[in-house]
């Protein structure tokens, strides 16, 4: 009776010790999930990144061949494939290179718009944004080239920035290609005001600067980027750190300020409003 008693004891313990083991193990997983939340609180926006970087395709080579590319009123660089917003003789570059079909380039966008806006308005920044298709190239559809082309008509009455944030803010769904309706995008003109008018219609229906989208994409293409978004400042990236510091608001007007200190101490540019309609 008495070995049985001691085997008893013995078995016991035993479940007590894998019990406790259990619960270490569980408070392990626990501060593991805590210490992650931390984490993603952070780099909220650098955690999918991965996802875009392995975007490859190149839809221009796929597409059907078409006319000369006719670059966007007041385009800038190196053969106008940039946008600019903000001052020209503001002393910093603020450069974006996305897709409006790209969901980690709207919440870069929805979560810096802000801040990028106080930027310019305050003439700290210019911003030149530079447009990719790699959604289209990858997942098929062409939501990516017709989004993009409307903005460029948008900017061919000076209002590419309103119009650029309407579509970040109505964005569908990646694997829905609702921009590749021209209807779509030209009802979301009309949150713009004055925008959707008969030569923006006939600008995003007739495909006007197709071509040059396709050129743009092209350029991103051999830029050797990583993905989309891609922030550059001052040639710099920042996204989704620079050096090893995460990109936030405070930080990224920080960056602004001290990129703005080395460049000569260079006073800000002449400010511009910041845009409406949205």
């Amino acid at each position: 009776m008495s070995e049985k008693n001691e085997q008893g004891k013995r078995a016991a313990r035993d479940r007590l010790v894998q019990q406790r083991e259990r619960q270490k193990a569980r408070e392990r997983r626990r501060r593991t999930l805590i210490v992650g939340a931390g984490l993603v609180g952070v780099l909220a926006l650098a955690a999918v990144v991965g996802v875009i970087a392995a975007n490859t395709g190149d839809n221009g080579s796929k597409s059907k061949t078409a006319g000369p590319a006719v670059a966007p009123s007041g385009a800038t660089g190196k053969d106008s494939l940039a946008i600019q917003v903000g001052a020209d003789d503001a002393p910093s570059t603020l450069t974006i290179w996305e897709d409006f079909r790209c969901p980690v380039c709207a919440q870069f966008e929805n979560a810096f718009r802000d801040t990028i806006h106080q930027l310019e308005s305050t003439g700290q920044i210019k911003v030149e944004y530079r447009l990719a298709t790699i959604i289209d190239g990858n997942l098929g559809g062409s939501g990516s080239l017709r989004a993009a082309n409307a903005a460029a008509c948008a900017q061919d009455v000076g209002k590419f920035s309103a119009y650029h944030d309407i579509l970040y803010r109505n964005q569908p769904q990646e694997s829905v290609d609702a921009f590749a309706d021209n209807a779509k995008l030209i009802k979301l003109a009309g949150k713009v005001p004055g925008l959707d008018t008969a030569a923006f219609r006939s600008c995003v229906e007739d495909g006007k600067h197709d071509s040059w989208v396709r050129k743009s994409n092209t350029a991103f293409l051999k830029g050797g980027f990583e993905g989309t978004p891609t922030a550059l400042l001052n040639g710099e990236p920042i996204f989704p750190k620079k050096g090893s510091e995460p990109i936030t608001s405070a930080n990224l007007k920080k960056w602004v300020a001290e990129a703005n200190k080395v460049n000569k101490g260079k006073k800000p540019g002449t400010a511009t409003p910041a845009p409406s309609g949205f």
